[in-house]
């Protein structure tokens, strides 16, 4: 018998941009608990953005994670005491949630200078299709490309 579907997690929409993207990207960020801190750094960020290319932030975030989410991952797979890693495609939450993950990563990565000065060089590099989190997405898509192979190992 299955197990009963798990019911999804509502988080309240962000106060400033009235975007539940945003909202879930705050808590991305967040360490500890601290919210506010995380609030301070996402706005600063974006406050960033628009000083630097006088675009609507919001618009440049979107279109950031619609760019880094991949659409496939690879996935590892037991048959017969070997590992094969398998393509699958990747479901909307996780897609997000990579995309989160690696831009978050990539602007932590980068060292001297404020989080929210990196974060928004992340974003608007993600927007123009460029940076570290972009290429840890081809680097995934590259990696299910070269295992198509096992792509009939489904489970």
């Amino acid at each position: 018998m299955r197990r009963p579907v798990k019911k999804k997690h509502e988080v309240p929409a962000e106060e400033r941009y009235q975007s539940d993207t945003l909202a879930r990207f705050v808590n991305a960020i967040m360490w500890s608990g601290k919210k506010s801190t995380a609030r301070a750094i996402v706005y600063r960020a974006f406050d960033e953005i628009k000083k630097r290319d006088n675009a609507d932030p919001l618009a440049v975030f979107e279109t950031a994670i619609t760019n880094v989410s991949p659409t496939v991952e690879v996935r590892s797979r037991r048959v017969g005491g070997a590992n094969y890693q398998v393509p699958r495609e990747v479901r909307p939450e996780r897609r997000r949630a990579l995309a989160f993950r690696w831009i978050i990563g990539a602007a932590r990565g980068g060292k001297g200078r404020p989080t929210h000065v990196k974060l928004a060089d992340e974003l608007i590099a993600a927007s123009k299709n460029e940076g570290s989190a972009i290429k840890k997405k081809e680097e995934v898509h590259r990696m299910a490309e070269a295992n198509r192979a096992f792509a009939h190992m489904t489970w």
